[in-house]
């Protein structure tokens, strides 16, 4: 399998791994060798998927990312069970959705909580344990097209993958001299989750609009974020990788019109 060789014995986290995403990137990067480190904000749940992941010396650490002392407690365990991670996935985001005159002030300090400064935070501690350890390694950022193209109901989501999107290429721009890449994946759409359910009437709208005529699959994702963290993006910094079958520049009903207007 392609990246098998390179990632076995590596060190990998991932926030939010309870999640559909955080599942699918710790199922891939289990598929190719590397050690995980779990994280989400329930012990028992990160037990359960420890049990599925096997135990390849795999470890599951619940943490609170709204509360920094609790982000700081979780660093400090990875370092005393690891030492530092080659490769820090910050997936975990939420998602609530209300009009702006409607939203309140703790739903939006909860976005910036877990989408922004979480990821700041995680970033922080363990490039500080990369450079201790006089190594590199890879941070790579769960992102959204929302960070470019703004929605009613979730423009605090919006406002916040637009920041964390500069947040990468800051920390790209601070980190690359320790040999640390920072980058950011912008994953495609997917059918909702229970956190954040979706109707089929959406779905099926959605997908409808796709250019590629398909929703998100874990190879999808999983692919980009591999590709990120290997030698194979070694010279891959500050970058945001578009993995939407062609969301992003246009939905198919726009170009469809246009190409019979031709």
């Amino acid at each position: 399998m392609q990246f098998a060789d390179e990632f076995k014995g590596k060190k990998v986290i991932v926030t939010g791994a309870c999640g559909i995403m955080g599942g699918w990137i710790a199922d891939g990067f289990r598929e190719v060798g590397a050690t995980l480190c779990l994280t989400d904000r329930e012990q028992g749940k990160l037990d359960a998927m420890l049990a599925k992941q096997g135990s390849d010396g795999h470890i599951a650490i619940a943490a609170d990312l709204r509360d920094a002392a609790s982000i700081k407690a979780f660093a400090d365990d990875v370092a005393d069970a690891w030492g530092a991670p080659d490769v820090v996935v910050n997936n975990a985001g939420i998602y609530p959705s209300a009009f702006l005159l409607d939203m309140d002030i703790d739903d939006w300090d909860a976005v910036f909580d877990v989408n922004l400064r979480a990821p700041f935070l995680l970033s922080q501690l363990f490039a500080r344990q990369m450079i201790a350890a006089g190594q590199g390694g890879s941070i790579v950022n769960i992102s959204s097209g929302a960070s470019r193209k703004m929605r009613t109901t979730v423009v605090p989501y919006c406002t916040s993958k637009t920041a964390l999107d500069r947040l990468t290429k800051g920390f790209a721009l601070e980190l690359a001299e320790y040999g640390i890449r920072v980058n950011a994946v912008e994953p495609g759409f997917m059918a909702g989750s229970d956190v954040s359910p979706l109707s089929d009437d959406h779905v099926s709208a959605a997908i409808a609009s796709i250019p590629l005529g398909r929703p998100s699959s874990p190879k999808d994702v999983v692919g980009a974020v591999l590709y990120l963290s290997s030698e194979a993006g070694a010279y891959v910094t500050g970058a945001t990788l578009t993995v939407d079958g062609g969301n992003s520049i246009g939905t198919k009903a726009v170009y469809q019109a246009k190409k019979k207007a031709l």
